[in-house]
């Protein structure tokens, strides 16, 4: 089958109805396609997988059935397996060992680009474009913050990539700020004249 942009967003909207967890399939997709370019690999076919990664966690948000309900209906659908083996293996329980540099960049990106997007949206500017990976950084110390996030997969997930932290951090911001707007991310102001 042909990898289609256009085929997993109609297919992310029938099973994703929030707007959070949309967008957060949005930021990852933003970070994986950039990882993509930087790594010469295809970046439709990343995208895809970056977008379809959650797609079925609003309708079955426990570790019984994320992301195993999703991709059964991708296999259905006739997606090949490295799709939903990459969709598999961003769940550390999902008993597949990452090995690919896709599945490496998905778990790399998925809990990073949500915590990135709490790190944006606590600014004055709500923006993504005056952020800094030391902000970042900052805030992975502060155990209050976004306590739901585990440190340890921030920190797992550069090292899979073979990145240091912070320049893992930094990677993903400037690939989210290329989608700030369909991120909601642009703010209020104070960062709207960066790049």
């Amino acid at each position: 089958m042909e990898i289609s942009r256009d085929a997993a967003w109609k297919l992310l909207a029938e099973w994703t109805k929030g707007e959070s967890l949309r967008k957060h399939a949005l930021a990852v997709e933003a970070a994986v396609r950039g990882y993509a370019r930087t790594f010469g690999e295809d970046e439709e076919a990343w995208g895809v997988v970056a977008l379809l990664h959650d797609m079925d966690y609003e309708r079955y948000p426990t570790a019984a059935d994320h992301p195993f309900r999703g991709c059964e209906e991708l296999r259905r659908l006739g997606y090949p397996d490295w799709v939903t083996r990459a969709i598999l293996s961003h769940a550390d329980y999902g008993g597949v060992p990452r090995e690919t540099r896709l599945e490496k960049t998905l778990y790399a990106c998925d809990e990073m680009a949500g915590f990135v997007t709490a790190a944006a949206l606590v600014r004055p500017t709500k923006s993504i474009l005056d952020l800094e990976a030391s902000s970042v950084l900052k805030r992975m110390k502060d155990k209050a913050f976004a306590r739901a996030v585990s440190r340890d997969d921030l920190r797992r997930g550069a090292d899979e990539l073979g990145l240091p932290l912070e320049e893992h951090v930094g990677n993903v911001i400037a690939f989210m700020r290329e989608q700030a707007d369909a991120l909601g991310l642009r703010g209020a102001g104070g960062g709207a004249g960066r790049p």
